[in-house]
């Protein structure tokens, strides 16, 4: 399930708006607006980062960015419940019954690796695969970070690009008082279009994806750990355990407090 994340976008709508705010207390922001430093700086950026990959890459922008917008709700305590379930199901009845909970499970990954565990494969060939998934994952996640850390190196480039074009346009018409602020506005205006997309979206955004990465990373490692030790038949509180050991100690403690005495009666009762 997704949930918007309202970080991204009041971050975003913070920052700018101190920076219009800023603009308005000195000047009028009419002064700030220029169509052909913005298309230098954004057009001339995104052509040469369409240059730099390839068209099925440049198309999954607009996906990557949902990414940031809309924010998976998975985390590793929420695979707790659902492994301890599983092992329960699993001492009383054997593997071949948790093929009964496979439609239950909406993740495709620990589905594959319960499947795996019904079909008998060992331990080593289970580890082997999904830990290739996740490096197959991780080289997609870092193809998004690496497209927005390249456009937002490009963004001051094409500004300080539209600076000289600027300088140019300003130096040539000298003798024209009427041509110098509009060439010297090109020219101051390109490099602030750039450095503000730069610092203010598109590096966020790549810094985002890699924190976005790091913890469906780390919650896929934690489901290959819970599927094999599944497998090994470990007691559902060891089990429980094991998988508190990837969560910080504010997450253990938030999770600790969800939980009633009477929870967690009956729960110790179901483990033993």
């Amino acid at each position: 399930m997704k949930r918007f994340d309202f970080l991204t976008i009041g971050g975003a709508v913070f920052g700018m708006g101190l920076v219009l705010w800023g603009i308005m207390m000195g000047s009028s922001l009419s002064a700030f607006i220029n169509w052909p430093g913005l298309m230098i700086t954004l057009g001339g950026s995104f052509g040469a980062m369409m240059i730099n990959y390839q068209m099925d890459q440049v198309r999954q922008v607009m996906k990557i960015t949902a990414q940031v917008i809309f924010n998976k709700n998975e985390n590793i305590s929420s695979l707790e419940q659902i492994f301890v379930n599983l092992a329960q199901k699993a001492r009383r009845e054997g593997l071949l019954a948790l093929e009964d909970q496979l439609e239950e499970i909406e993740d495709p990954f620990l589905r594959n690796g319960l499947q795996m565990v019904i079909d008998g494969f060992e331990p080593d060939s289970i580890r082997d695969i999904m830990e290739t998934e996740i490096h197959t994952l991780t080289q997609r996640h870092n193809m998004g970070q690496n497209l927005y850390r390249t456009w937002g190196s490009l963004t001051p480039a094409f500004g300080m690009i539209g600076t000289l074009i600027g300088l140019v346009q300003m130096l040539s018409a000298l003798n024209n008082p009427d041509a110098i602020g509009p060439g010297m506005a090109v020219a101051l205006l390109t490099t602030f279009y750039g450095v503000l997309m730069a610092n203010l979206i598109l590096n966020p955004i790549a810094g985002k994806l890699a924190i976005r990465s790091e913890v469906e990373v780390s919650r896929k490692e934690a489901i290959i750990d819970a599927v094999l030790s599944l497998q090994a038949g470990v007691n559902p509180r060891i089990l429980q355990e094991k998988l508190k050991a990837y969560l910080s100690p504010q997450e253990r403690e938030n999770l600790s407090g969800k939980k009633t005495d009477q929870e967690r009666a009956s729960e110790e009762e179901a483990m033993a």
